[in-house]
């Protein structure tokens, strides 16, 4: 193949989008912290989601207009850092292409080195060992193949070997990884992409390896957005159909691409997730009846579920504009990010104007962030994203807004809960964000949570679900009593200086565990002044924040 255009490209995204999704587990198990973070493969897979979505609506022959809709699905839907660096890596591809019809291996490998440029100026401090560096090391080897070969299908063959090979030496360059005992998720991720468009453009099939148990996930997080972008009556497919068929013998043999084939006619937001047993459908449609029936050629339905979407819309249009109709508008906002009723609630007391519900298991996107500070209708904003994972997706929010707007780079509750006290709505943007990130600074933040697998960590040996203390992310004791691991990170967090601890407990935490934190405090520390919260927060039995 000496020449690719935009169809053929439209093709390889949507491979490498379906190859990501069968494998988003896998990638989240790499994560080299064995904390429930493991969110690399759901970040990165909801992020392609949104690409190819974006793609396959409007693809067209002409391979610059197709990168771009590839371009602007994945800006949107960027999740987590890994999903704004893979956004970014094909916002210049792009870029590149934005002009050409249809391209050479050597524009070809152009591109891929385009991405990489784009993506490494994005990140302010570039880690390698990570997907940058895959992303990297696979696209120079692209270029150096592209120099005296003409086939495209050999260009992203050495694209693959090479990201491949770089995967295998993050360890070496990353040392938490060597530590851990795995390859970077990120990088990981970016392999299984590549493997996607290399199997399109040879015409070979993947490896079945589907998720069936994580579809539900991936539409509920990512399906029901249409509400906001256009009137009921734009709606043009009705009824929101999810179906599982349990295939029988007697039966019609399943195939799954005839399969998705027969249903793409019937509507669209169309998901097939299988495998040996089962067959699990999400696709909007006017003709709900009809997909059962289609089901039902394979086996037996196990789970039927038919929403109307319009009614669904209506009432949240209504229920939208009776909000609007009361809310106060915000000259000056700040919106950022929680998780749990508590926290959200503790957070809007102190200060801020809109809080996204979002966390360590569940980042907001770019759209996400956008959305929210459009909603509040403020002429200035600070973004607060309270996790290191949407800091980015937080930076590229400020990019597409056309107001005023700046990110405090909040990394935990605590840090965000001492920015917002500091945040002056007499002073510019510039000000408050100096300010609010010099009061974040004084603050620490101690977690407890729990351990996903064996491992040894900063010299501590973990086991798994064993209770941690972090103490300013830095692991410093794990044990399997929760309320002695909440002892040991307050020993580690205050000291003579200290005059405050707020507590924030989570949802699982009992009124007996409570109130022996609050005697351990008040009888270990008398002269410290203790705040409780009930912040019902997930995953985090206890947040501290120590001043």
């Amino acid at each position: 193949m000496k020449l690719l255009d935009g169809t053929k490209f439209a093709e390889m995204v949507q491979m490498g989008s379906h190859h990501l999704t069968q494998n988003a587990d896998f990638v989240d198990s790499l994560n080299v912290f064995p904390v429930p973070d493991g969110d690399t493969g759901t970040n990165m897979n909801l992020s392609m989601i949104s690409g190819a979505k974006e793609t396959a609506a409007n693809a067209q022959k002409h391979i610059g207009k197709t990168a771009q809709s590839l371009a602007k699905g994945l800006l949107m839907g960027a999740r987590g850092n890994s999903g704004v660096i893979l956004s970014q890596l094909f916002r210049g591809f792009g870029k590149y292409l934005e002009k050409e019809s249809e391209i050479n291996a050597k524009q070809f490998a152009q591109a891929f080195q385009a991405g990489v440029d784009t993506a490494y100026k994005a990140v302010m401090k570039p880690v390698e060992g990570t997907i940058l560096t895959v992303a990297r090391e696979a696209a120079a080897k692209g270029m150096q193949v592209a120099e005296h070969e003409e086939n495209i299908v050999k260009v992203m063959e050495a694209i693959v070997e090479e990201a491949k090979n770089s995967l295998q030496r993050t360890p070496d360059l990353l040392p938490v990884l060597k530590e851990v005992g795995v390859v970077d998720s990120g990088g990981q991720g970016l392999v299984i992409i590549y493997e996607g468009f290399l199997a399109s453009l040879k015409g070979e099939a993947l490896p079945q390896k589907s998720k069936v148990d994580s579809l539900e996930e991936l539409v509920n997080a990512e399906h029901h957005r249409a509400q906001e972008y256009m009137s009921t009556e734009d709606i043009v497919f009705g009824y929101c159909t999810e179906i599982m068929v349990r295939f029988e013998s007697g039966k019609e043999p399943f195939d799954e691409s005839k399969f998705r084939e027969d249903l793409s006619k019937l509507g669209d937001s169309l998901l097939v997730v299988s495998d040996d047993e089962i067959v699990k459908v999400h696709i909007h449609t006017e003709t709900p009846g009809i997909v059962l029936n289609e089901g039902q050629k394979y086996g037996s339905l196990i789970k039927i579920k038919v929403d109307n979407m319009r009614e669904q819309h209506s009432a949240i249009v209504n229920a939208e504009k009776t909000e609007n109709q009361i809310k106060e508008k915000h000259p000056y906002a700040v919106v950022t990010v929680a998780m749990g009723e508590g926290i959200s609630e503790m957070l809007k007391s102190i200060g801020a104007s809109y809080v996204i519900e979002g966390g360590q298991t569940m980042n907001p996107s770019t759209e996400d962030i956008v959305k929210a500070v459009k909603e509040i209708g403020a002429e200035k904003v600070l973004i607060l994203p309270n996790n290191k994972n949407i800091v980015m997706a937080a930076e590229q929010a400020v990019e597409l807004l056309d107001i005023e707007a700046a990110v405090v780079p909040t990394k935990t509750i605590p840090q965000g809960m001492a920015a917002i006290l500091a945040f002056n709505p007499e002073a510019s943007i510039e000000e408050n964000k100096e300010a609010m990130t010099e009061a974040m600074a004084a603050v620490k933040t101690g977690q407890i949570t729990f351990a996903v697998r064996d491992t040894t960590i900063d010299g501590v040996e973990i086991h798994k679900d064993d209770y941690m203390a972090l103490a300013d992310g830095k692991i410093v004791a794990s044990t399997t009593n929760m309320l002695d691991a909440a002892r040991q990170l307050l020993t580690e967090l205050i000291d003579e200086e200290s005059e405050i601890v707020t507590m924030i407990y989570g949802e699982d935490v009992s009124e007996e565990e409570v109130n022996e934190m609050v005697q351990f405090i008040e009888e270990q520390y008398p002269d410290i002044e203790l705040d409780l919260v009930d912040g019902k927060q997930a995953l985090y039995p206890f947040i501290f924040s120590v001043e």
